[in-house]
């Protein structure tokens, strides 16, 4: 469920291509992880340090009513799991790495752009 809603879609533009997911779940995950800070419009001046799969491959059924698959790397490999995890009513805080996998958008500019400049 999201936003009160009881149907669990995902509606995404990506690189020109639109995906709408109905009832997305997973056939595959990677066991590679990667590491990075991430945001969310649920708390918009937070970031957290979490770990996501590298590569996912998601199985749904589209507007027709087919069932469809869809192999995802990357960036889009982390909006899918972002995103599922949101109709499973996880938010990217459950999913911080330790205690001092949170930050501000003010502090990380401090901390983590001033180092690589």
């Amino acid at each position: 469920m999201q936003i009160g809603e009881p149907k669990r879609l995902i509606y995404i533009e990506l690189e020109g291509h639109a995906y709408c997911l109905r009832n997305p779940e997973y056939e595959w995950q990677s066991e590679e992880k990667f590491q990075f800070w991430d945001d969310c419009f649920s708390f918009p001046d937070l970031l957290v340090r979490l770990e996501r799969s590298v590569a996912v491959r998601v199985r749904y059924w589209n507007e027709a009513g087919e069932v469809e698959r869809v192999d995802a790397r990357g960036a889009f490999s982390e909006l899918l799991q972002h995103e599922i995890d949101h109709l499973d009513g996880i938010l990217a805080v459950d999913r911080a790495l330790d205690r001092e996998s949170f930050c501000t958008r003010e502090e990380y500019s401090r901390r983590y752009r001033a180092a690589v400049a």
